[in-house]
């Protein structure tokens, strides 16, 4: 006697990644169960027995883009041997990789709140906790760095965390916005010179007289 209901058999991480790409292009509000599944090239009950719900397959997309797209501000901070390194490096490779080809452009976890309404409040909460977490990360690392002689003992770095942050943020909406790669590396150049150095300043070029006058 043939089986009834059984949920067709698929490649669940290959499932998690195209959603991954789903909501990393359209937002979450504007994803629906119809999109994921047709995407995914499975049926509505194959999802939901795989993942639970959208919010739940959400909260997997999310902590997924974290451990691949998104690690590079992770190896930033426990890699690079300065607080201002670090920083410098995440703002550079912010604007590679949210101009890689072959995937949407910007940040998920910058981008797919867009258009949230209410009834998307659980996954914007997720969303906004992720960008505490990022905040706080770089709060603790240019501490660390202000404690170490690096910058300023006056720093505040609370403030400058946000600042970086920002940056990450402009990065991705001028990258969804066409932005060339070379583009935003410049933005990036720049911003790492506006740095304050340990006896106070900035680095060199970041203030108009010393600007190139071409």
């Amino acid at each position: 006697m043939r089986q009834r209901g059984r949920p067709r058999s698929f490649d669940r991480e290959a499932a998690l990644r195209t959603a991954t790409l789903a909501f990393w292009e359209h937002g979450y509000e504007a994803t629906s169960v119809a999109d994921l599944t047709r995407a995914m090239g499975i049926a509505p009950p194959s999802l939901y027995a795989a993942f639970g719900n959208k919010e739940a397959l959400f909260a997997e997309v999310v902590e997924a883009y974290g451990r691949t797209y998104g690690d590079f501000v992770r190896r930033a901070l426990t890699e690079e041997p300065t607080a201002l390194g670090a920083l410098g490096r995440v703002l550079r490779e912010a604007a590679r990789e949210y101009t890689e080809p072959g995937r949407p452009t910007g940040c998920l976890t910058l981008m797919a709140a867009t258009g949230c309404t209410t009834s998307s409040a659980e996954a914007e909460e997720l969303l906004r906790a992720r960008r505490a977490a990022t905040v706080a990360a770089f709060e603790r690392r240019l501490r660390a760095g202000a404690a170490a002689g690096e910058l300023p003992p006056d720093t505040d770095a609370a403030t400058l965390a946000r600042c970086v942050v920002a940056m990450m943020q402009g990065l991705s909406q001028q990258a969804r916005d066409g932005a060339a790669r070379e583009e935003l590396e410049a933005v990036a150049e720049t911003a790492a010179r506006m740095w304050p150095l340990p006896g106070g300043g900035n680095r060199p070029g970041s203030g108009a007289a010393s600007a190139d006058p071409a």
